[in-house]
C-alpha cells in the first residue's frame, strides 16, 4: 500500500482493515478476522475457542466477546461510511481524524445463547451525520441463528 503523497478512499479502507487486523491486540487475542471490508459492507468473523468461553457448563460465547464483536463490526461500518467521502488524504492527515474516531455509546440486545463454531457479524449505518454515526450490528453463527443485535453510536468527526 502507497504510503506517502495522497490516498484515495479504497487505499483508506484498506489501511483501517490492516490497522484492525495487524496493530489491534486485543481483535487478535479474540481471533476476529475482518472477512469484508468495502462498498458492500462489513463483515467480521470469530472462529469458535474456549478462551471465548462464558459458561463453561453450556459452552457458550461470553457477553463481553459478543459486545465486543458487535462494537468492532459497528465502528468498521462508522469508519468506511467516513472513508467513503472523504477526499484523498495524506495517511498523516487521515490518522490525524481517524484518531477522533470513537464509540460513543452502545446497546447490545442478546437473543439466544451463543453456541456455533463460528460466528459472524455485520453492520449497517442508520445514520450518519457530520460528527455521529449510528449503526445496527447484528451476530449470527455459522447456521445462520441470530445470536445477538446492537445499536452502536459514534464519534466520527
Amino acid at each position: 500500500m502507497q504510503t506517502q503523497g495522497l490516498l484515495d478512499s479504497k487505499q483508506l479502507g484498506e489501511y483501517v482493515a490492516a490497522v484492525f487486523r495487524e496493530h489491534m491486540p486485543f481483535n487478535q487475542l479474540l481471533g476476529l478476522q475482518i472477512s469484508q471490508f468495502d462498498g458492500d459492507g462489513v463483515e467480521v468473523r470469530l472462529p469458535w475457542h474456549d478462551g471465548l468461553m462464558g459458561n463453561p457448563i453450556q459452552k457458550i460465547l461470553h457477553g463481553g466477546v459478543t459486545a465486543a464483536v458487535l462494537d468492532t463490526v459497528g465502528g468498521l461500518m462508522a469508519i468506511l461510511h467516513v472513508v467513503k467521502d472523504m477526499p484523498e488524504l495524506t495517511l498523516e492527515q487521515f490518522q490525524q481524524r481517524l484518531a477522533r474516531i470513537g464509540t460513543i455509546d452502545m446497546r447490545v440486545d442478546y437473543l439466544r445463547p451463543g453456541k456455533g463454531s463460528e460466528f459472524v457479524a455485520t453492520a449497517s449505518v442508520i445514520r450518519k451525520g457530520s460528527r455521529v454515526a449510528v449503526c445496527r450490528m447484528e451476530l449470527h453463527n455459522e447456521l445462520g441463528e441470530h445470536i445477538a443485535f446492537g445499536t452502536g453510536t459514534y464519534m466520527v468527526g
